[in-house]
């Protein structure tokens, strides 16, 4: 694993997950390695009432009642979609639903305008095809017929961002579980195996791209994943994934809880400000998602471990929040630094503490940028 970069949920969490089936003595749809009880629990982790010898840890922050509805959705015979804001964790619960129940999250369909039907259904391997003819052999599967012929789970990302001939393909998938290869004389029909599902993704800020057909909408389950405006979960997710960060980049950088709650409380006015906008041209172009602001750290503590003191300032803080938010010129700008002005200036008088550094730091980074 050391030779990974990222490595899948599957891989990564491979001895909880070894350990959660050696103990799983509940019933377990189709051809699942883990019960969903025991799904829901790799993925929300344990609790001291679970009565387990050991602890299992939290890998996704959100509502239990998505996590239970998306697990619930899987054990039956439609497909699971999962739509919302960039930055939800929408990939995330994906990847690690897949993990728990089949133990691979790698047969994934990234949908882009340049998605075709064969990503979906097969392909050829052309040299072969030459040589022998069409085969069984000189078919390439796409990784939903992977999951099919596997019993496995599928996965399809940003969905809406394909064309709709291409969503129509799925349709048929979802219905009659079985792709046909016409130009196959014999053993033309490829049937899903139990297990097999299809989890998409949509950003809901994608609507009116390729909105999906009333058809399609009828072989989903919708669980709609909203922006995490709770605080503490919010503060739980950042902290997770910084020590993840810590971890892979073997850095040893102190990330000081009253900078975590300057990130934490800047996103919140920023949101407020978004909710308050009266049109586009004055909300910022970031979802302002959890996921942002997991990067905004990020980009603050590789800054401060390689070119600064080793130690996270609010001063770099606030140049990484304004280098990651603002997308637009001079939109983006104008806003950060009527925030700035507005919101931060004020409160680092009446409130002192790191405020007026982050305040110092935004203002150069916007008049470095303008």
């Amino acid at each position: 694993m050391s030779d990974i970069l990222r490595a899948p949920a599957e891989i990564k969490y491979a001895e909880e997950l070894d350990w959660l089936e050696s103990i799983d003595d509940n019933p377990k749809p189709f051809s699942w390695r883990l019960s969903p009880k025991m799904v829901r629990l790799f993925i929300l982790g344990s609790e001291r009432s679970d009565g387990l010898d050991r602890e299992i840890s939290q890998k996704w922050f959100g509502d239990r009642s998505f996590a239970e509805r998306s697990i619930v959705t899987l054990a039956s015979d439609r497909g699971l979609l999962l739509i919302g804001d960039p930055g939800t964790g929408k990939s995330w619960l994906a990847e690690l639903l897949s993990a728990a129940i089949c133990r691979n999250s790698t047969l994934v369909v990234q949908g882009t305008a340049g998605t075709t039907e064969d990503h979906i259904k097969y392909s050829w391997n052309v040299s072969m095809v030459i040589a022998k003819g069409q085969s069984r052999e000189s078919m390439i599967p796409s990784p939903i017929m992977t999951a099919m012929e596997t019993g496995a789970i599928g996965r399809f990302e940003e969905l809406t961002r394909s064309t709709s001939d291409v969503q129509d393909a799925l349709i048929s998938i979802l219905s009659e579980k079985y792709v046909s290869v016409p130009e196959l004389d014999s053993d033309s029909i490829v049937f899903a195996q139990p297990g097999f599902s299809i989890i998409a993704t949509a950003n809901s800020r994608d609507r009116g791209v390729n909105d999906l057909s009333s058809a399609l909408k009828r072989r989903f389950n919708f669980v709609r994943i909203p922006v995490m405006t709770n605080r503490k979960s919010e503060a739980e997710i950042v902290r997770f994934r910084t020590e993840e960060l810590l971890r892979r980049h073997q850095i040893e950088l102190d990330v000081p809880p009253t900078l975590l709650d300057v990130l934490l409380q800047s996103f919140a006015d920023l949101r407020a400000s978004a909710a308050a906008a009266g049109s586009d041209d004055e909300k910022l172009e970031s979802a302002l998602s959890t996921a942002e602001q997991i990067g905004v750290l990020e980009d603050a503590i590789l800054h401060s471990n390689f070119f600064g003191e080793r130690a996270l300032t609010a001063r770099t803080l606030a140049s990484s929040l304004v280098g990651s938010l603002a997308r637009r010129e001079p939109e983006d700008l104008a806003i950060l630094n009527k925030y700035l002005h507005g919101v931060v200036e004020p409160r680092g008088k009446k409130e002192g503490g790191s405020w007026p550094e982050f305040l110092e730091g935004g203002r150069d980074a916007i008049a470095t940028l303008s």
